[in-house]
């Protein structure tokens, strides 16, 4: 084998204010024509491990050579040799794509006939062709994701520094960056892609899985999760309730974490557990068997980290039931919302009753969002009525915000107030005063674990908390309806787990979800799910009506994020 790309020796590195270092005596070699992965959750350590190659950073003890310099004091000889895309779009939306790749080109000494010679090659490559006079602030996600890694491609590096290139961008456009990426390895770049999703370490040559500043696993995906053995299971044969299903599986002390999986609930198996009796755990008259399945790379690693935050949910202990009506909360009708001569939404009709969990899927810019912001009486729809608890929102629109608690896409909280202060002051904007604001902050504080962070500026926060933040903010008022707009983007597995244990339990109170994601093992929590393309709901059912409609001879048994795939393209084809 060559002389690794990358070489780490025994790498510290610590931060003024923080408790523990960002990264401890970490060594392993990153390989030229390969893609390695560094997977780990927030605040592993993986940006302050991809700035210490980029030359960003100095360590503190240890030593990072890339092809054989030290990349802080050496800057100049690798610049043209390492290519980075860092994890916040870094990119000027005020300038076109073009404008992007000519400042970046000039950043990079790239000029004359090889400046057009790498233009023509890298708007093919990522097929920005159509879209080289398009504001970068107007690109979809997974766009900007294709322009920042054209960017990061000028001056053909023999490096590429990707930092969680899939975060919020749709199933569609991350296959097409695994597409381009593992086209580049083969041509022998080294590549490094950082990541949250521990579904992607799959898809790594090798994998650097870090927790907490520490080097847990180095070596290949496979090698790591073959160590679960047989202890993945699924639960089949439910009739009732998948949500109390998982709880009380969860509560087996045979059971190290679960999770559910269309009618299935997954779990893993404590190391020399048996699978425990699983009579009682249904609440209606099914019959629950166990099946073994394939373990995956998330499964291996919770289970490293000692099992899963379980399944009970302080936010919903606090929160009040609401009696079971069947009535319809949410109903869009013949949804439509045009801007100039361009249908975002075009005539999206769809209802959820009480209780239930309602996602709406679908590529950037297919109108999801669009969608979601007319259903919370955001946007005024062109054509069509959103109603929400029986309320026209064209017509009623703060009656209804009372009752409906809203996450946005983007984090919407003050950056620059405390934890306190942003809880005092969407209290407020709900109507809570006096005993009954302050009842409810202490209540969020305790079920999201803030209490640490009451005077800490949000803006200091870590992506997991400030996530945290924004759900207590929605839901301190105890609405009855809650809309989520890509609730867990950015967020590593273990946080997830503990978001959906929380809207879980209170849709077992009666509160009726409305959620986006781009995680497909997420839309498996989901009632039903609607699919948005091009502004049309092209596909509606419970997430295993769905995977089997998208089965295929050659892929009988297909995931969600399959199902995803093959119904768009089966909507594009003739």
């Amino acid at each position: 084998m060559s002389e690794p790309a990358v070489i780490l020796e025994g790498v510290s590195k610590g931060f003024a204010g923080l408790s523990r270092p960002a990264l401890t005596a970490l060594s392993g070699r990153i390989q030229a024509g390969m893609i390695s992965g560094v997977v780990g959750p927030d605040g592993a350590g993986k940006t302050t491990l991809l700035r210490l190659m980029a030359g960003l950073l100095k360590p503190d003890a240890g030593g990072v050579r890339v092809f054989g310099r030290d990349p802080a004091e050496e800057a100049g000889p690798l610049r043209m040799q390492v290519g980075y895309m860092p994890q916040k779009f870094a990119l000027y939306e005020d300038l076109t794509v073009l404008e992007n790749l000519a400042l970046h080109a000039d950043l990079r000494a790239v000029t004359g006939a090889d400046r057009e010679r790498a233009f023509a090659r890298l708007l093919e490559f990522t097929d920005l062709n159509r879209f080289t006079r398009r504001m970068a602030g107007k690109l979809s996600g997974g766009m900007k994701q294709k322009l920042g890694l054209a960017c990061s491609l000028l001056g053909r590096p023999r490096l590429l520094l990707l930092d969680e290139p899939g975060v919020g961008v749709d199933p569609i456009s991350r296959r097409e960056l695994w597409a381009m990426v593992q086209q580049l390895a083969r041509e022998g770049i080294a590549v490094v892609w950082s990541t949250a999703y521990l579904e992607e370490a799959e898809s790594c040559d090798e994998v650097l899985l870090l927790n907490e500043g520490r080097l847990l696993f180095d070596g290949k995906p496979g090698a790591f999760t073959a160590r679960l053995g047989a202890r993945s299971l699924h639960l089949r044969g439910l009739a009732g309730c998948r949500r109390r299903a998982l709880r009380r599986v969860l509560k087996f002390p045979e059971v190290s974490d679960g999770v559910i999986q269309g009618r299935s609930v997954r779990v893993i198996l404590r190391e020399g557990a048996k699978a425990p009796d699983p009579a009682g755990v249904d609440d209606a008259d099914g019959s629950p068997y166990w099946v073994p399945v394939e373990p995956r790379f998330e499964d291996a690693f919770i289970d490293l980290l000692g099992g899963g935050p379980g399944g009970g949910s302080r936010l919903a202990e606090r929160m009040r039931a609401r009696a079971p009506t069947g009535d319809t909360l949410i109903e869009a009708e013949s949804l439509t919302k045009r801007f100039g001569d361009f249908a975002a939404t075009d005539r999206v009709s769809f209802s959820v009753k009480q209780g239930e969990i309602f996602g709406l899927l679908g590529p950037n810019g297919a109108g999801k969002s669009t969608t979601f912001k007319m259903m919370c009486g955001l946007l005024t729809p062109t054509a069509g009525r959103a109603r929400v608890m029986g309320l026209d929102l064209q017509r009623s629109a703060g009656r209804a915000r009372q009752r409906l608690g809203y996450m946005a896409q983007k984090f919407s909280l003050y950056g620059n107030l405390s934890v306190r202060g942003n809880l005092e002051f969407f209290s407020g904007i709900y109507g809570l005063h006096g005993a009954r604001q302050r009842a409810a902050i202490a209540s969020m504080l305790e079920a999201f674990h803030l209490e640490p962070f009451l005077e800490v500026r949000t803006d200091s926060l870590s992506p997991g908390f400030k996530q945290r933040l924004a759900l207590a903010c929605a839901v301190m008022h105890e609405p009855d309806i809650l809309f989520l707009d890509e609730p867990t983007s950015g967020v590593d597995p273990v946080t997830r787990r503990e978001f959906w244990s929380h809207i879980n339990g209170v849709v077992e109170r009666g509160v009726t979800v409305m959620v986006t994601t781009h995680f497909m093992d997420e839309a498996e929590y989901c009632d039903r799910i609607g699919l948005v393309y091009r502004g049309r709901l092209v596909a509606m059912a419970p997430p295993d009506e769905l995977k089997a409609a998208a089965a295929t001879d050659a892929r009988p048994d297909p995931t969600m994020e399959d199902a995803f795939i093959e119904l768009i393209r089966r909507h594009d084809s003739p």
